[in-house]
């Protein structure tokens, strides 16, 4: 941990937009959401995220998304218990266009 992080704290995630990991959770947030409301949602790309310890690991992830065509950018947060086998969209939300 680095000097002056918190535990519990938010926290960057380095790397974010060439992580397997975090592209993997945002594409799942984005295939949730198109589920959950049958919409014509396209992951494209994961802009920015931040990582906070909780009984696991809650992500919030930046991500650019086709909503029916239209590039529009959304947050996500996703809530992930690996020991559980666990991943549940927590929100998703639009944030504006890209």
């Amino acid at each position: 941990m680095a000097t002056g992080d918190m535990v519990g704290g938010i926290h960057p995630v380095k790397g974010a937009q060439n992580s397997t990991e975090i592209n993997d959770l945002a594409r799942f947030a984005v295939d949730e959401q198109k589920k959950k409301e049958n919409r014509d949602l396209e992951f494209k790309k994961v802009l920015s995220a931040k990582e906070q310890v909780v009984a696991g690991t809650m992500y919030y992830i930046t991500l650019e998304a086709a909503d029916g065509g239209k590039k529009k950018v959304y947050e996500a947060k996703v809530w992930v218990k690996p020991w559980m086998n666990f991943k549940e969209v927590e929100e998703f939300k639009l944030v504006g266009d890209a």
